[in-house]
């Protein structure tokens, strides 16, 4: 007999109502919610914020390859199979063969990088999954203001053809950092990527609207959206509404209400 309850799946992670547009996912979890306003407490140092980092960032992989990745029917035999025949699980799974690569960015997204590649080698082939490393850091004005990215070093493999490529970067501010990385794989390594999916903790108006302006087919994942200094008026509205009215980020293009410095928290290194 054939299961078909199991046969395909039409999951998809539930969202807050938004006007941003089908490419982006802000994720209705309280549990995630709550976590993450500890992690972002001014109270909340290590070892907590590391470990909140870390089941935060479990949560979204879990989420992001559930309703991203290709699936594929299996049938899996059971302990009871020797009793019992019937005792075979039939039903969808994620593609094993399934080839991605996720990219660390250094230093916020160093560590939740670390934890999706783990989480890809527990589910797909080995071989087919990859770990990139990007150095880089903002570029500013003589008035502090972001006008881009400054690479500093990478280590990247060299194709990324038929490949999903994940940027797991902990706060979305400016979108400076994370446009550079997603032309860099899009024009200067081998081959096209199937798909650019970027995945973050806090974003901002600004994060979101710079990135889909440059690169409109990246899917964007994040826990919150953080939009504090707009209008009241605006906030009473649901997000994107009032996109260009929108503001998460101060004159120093630091979030509100944000973390105060992921990577700086995450390494104890205040520089």
């Amino acid at each position: 007999m054939v299961e078909t309850a199991y046969a395909q799946s039409r999951f998809r992670a539930p969202e807050i109502e938004h006007r941003y547009g089908a490419n982006v996912r802000l994720l209705d979890d309280p549990l995630a919610w709550t976590q993450l306003a500890r992690l972002c407490a001014r109270e909340t140092v290590q070892p907590e914020v590391g470990q909140l980092v870390r089941v935060l960032y479990q949560r979204l992989a879990q989420v992001v390859l559930a309703a991203e990745f290709p699936r594929t029917k299996v049938a899996v035999p059971t302990r009871m199979v020797m009793t019992s025949p019937e005792a075979v699980y039939r039903g969808a799974a994620i593609e094993p063969s399934t080839k991605c690569v996720t990219v660390g960015i250094a230093r916020a997204g160093t560590m939740p990088s670390q934890i999706v590649y783990d989480l890809l080698n527990e589910v797909l082939d080995a071989d087919g999954v990859r770990q990139d490393h990007l150095f880089m850091s903002r570029a500013t004005d003589k008035d502090g203001k972001v006008i881009g990215a400054t690479w500093h070093d990478a280590k990247i493999g060299r194709d990324v053809e038929g490949r999903i490529l994940l940027l797991p970067d902990p706060m979305g501010a400016t979108g400076s950092s994370m446009n550079s990385a997603l032309t860099h794989y899009k024009t200067k390594l081998e081959g096209t990527p199937k798909s650019c999916i970027t995945m973050h903790l806090v974003v901002t108006p600004e994060f979101i609207k710079n990135v889909l302006r440059e690169h409109p087919d990246t899917i964007i994942y994040a826990l919150r959206l953080d939009r504090g200094l707009s209008p009241a008026k605006v906030l009473s509205t649901p997000p994107g509404t009032h996109w260009d009215e929108e503001r998460g980020l101060d004159d120093h293009q630091y979030i509100v209400p944000g973390a105060g410095g992921v990577g700086e928290i995450l390494n104890n290194a205040w520089v």
